[in-house]
């Protein structure tokens, strides 16, 4: 286990899961073009996939979303259920509303278009790797504008001092862990905080819930990263 750690901190090593080869050789040439990035297996389909996370254990599993046997969304979720210390990122070609909330739901900690630049995907595959959510910004606009649609404009219960201290930690990227050393609380009471913040803002994970709570201006907008550890 030593060792793994040691290799993580050399290099991110990554899972790259997509049903076109063509497609999977080009991403991987573009990753591994990144000294810090080493793709440790390639999946053809999701079940090939959690077989090959469960052996690797890589830092971060790199999934399409429409894949046979099982989707990236299926795969996010067992991830998560299962390994939730591999982070997650969607690269694909939809950016449908129904995919983008499905996948951020399930737990994916980003989500990147292949229409992107090269250096976005790297980017988000280190953000991802360091716990923080990466979103291509056409997503974060169909976040704010489906947060600013619907008939709830207020609250029904405000969030307390505690509450908006760890979402402000939140909004900056860091991870429960860390909110909790910077708060000297429990990791188990930061999610408990979390859970509560989460049903107060109708939200389903930590990027949607600060964007609800910048819309609603109950903390400031941040120029960190969200964690959605």
């Amino acid at each position: 286990m030593a060792k793994s750690s040691i290799k993580s901190k050399d290099k991110i090593r990554v899972l790259l899961a997509d049903d076109h080869h063509i497609v999977r050789a080009g991403i991987r040439q573009l990753l591994e073009s990144a000294k810090d990035i080493q793709v440790v297996a390639e999946a053809g389909d999701g079940e090939e996939a959690q077989a090959l996370i469960q052996k690797h254990k890589p830092d971060v599993a790199v999934l399409d979303i429409q894949m046979p046997k099982a989707s990236g969304i299926e795969v996010t979720r067992w991830v998560r259920a299962h390994l939730p210390e591999v982070g997650v990122l969607i690269l694909t070609a939809y950016n449908d509303d129904p995919y983008v909330m499905a996948v951020l739901q399930a737990g994916a900690n980003g989500y990147v278009l292949k229409t992107g630049q090269a250096d976005d995907l790297i980017q988000a595959v280190r953000d991802v790797n360091e716990g923080k959510s990466a979103l291509d910004p056409s997503i974060t606009q169909k976040l704010m504008s489906n947060i600013f649609k619907g008939p709830e404009k207020k609250l029904i219960e405000p969030l307390t001092d505690r509450e908006l201290d760890v979402l402000r930690l939140a909004a900056k990227g860091y991870t429960n862990k860390a909110i909790g050393i910077q708060l000297s609380i429990s990791d188990r009471t930061v999610q408990g905080h979390l859970a509560h913040i989460f049903a107060k803002l109708q939200s389903n994970s930590r990027t949607e819930a600060v964007m609800r709570a910048v819309s609603l201006g109950l903390i400031s907008q941040s120029t960190g990263n969200v964690s959605d550890e």
